[in-house]
C-alpha cells in the first residue's frame, strides 16, 4: 500500500491509522472497528481491510503468515525476522508490528 491512502471513506480512517492500531494489537476487523474507527462496510473497507490485515510489510510484500511462520520456527527478534523475511529492512515502519507479533507469540 503506497502512501497514506484513505481506506474507510465512511469514517475517514487512513492507512496509517489502521497500521498503528495493528501495531497496538488489533489483528481483526472487529478490533480495527474499535481501535481505529473503521466502519468495515464502505467500499474502501470491503476492498482493503483483509489485504491490510494479512500484510506486515507492504514495501517488500511480506505477509503476516511469513512472519508468524518465522516466529513459530523460533525467531525471537525483529532483526532476525527481517533477516529471514525481509520485513522491516526497507523503510522500517512495520517493525512495531513485527515486534507485536513476536510478543503475542503467534
Amino acid at each position: 500500500m503506497a502512501g497514506n491512502s484513505m481506506i474507510c471513506t465512511s469514517n475517514n480512517v487512513d492507512y496509517s491509522t489502521i497500521r498503528k492500531a495493528m501495531c497496538a494489537g488489533a489483528p481483526t476487523v472487529d478490533e480495527l472497528k474499535e481501535m481505529a474507527g473503521v466502519c468495515s462496510t464502505c467500499e474502501g473497507c470491503k476492498r482493503e481491510l483483509d489485504k491490510i490485515l494479512t500484510s506486515v510489510c507492504g514495501c517488500l510484500n511480506v505477509s503476516l503468515k511469513d512472519v508468524i511462520d518465522a516466529v513459530k520456527s523460533g525467531v525471537d527478534t525483529v532483526e532476525k525476522v527481517g533477516e529471514i523475511t525481509g520485513a522491516g529492512t526497507d523503510c522500517g515502519r512495520c517493525k512495531a508490528l513485527v515486534k507485536n507479533i513476536i510478543e503475542l507469540g503467534r
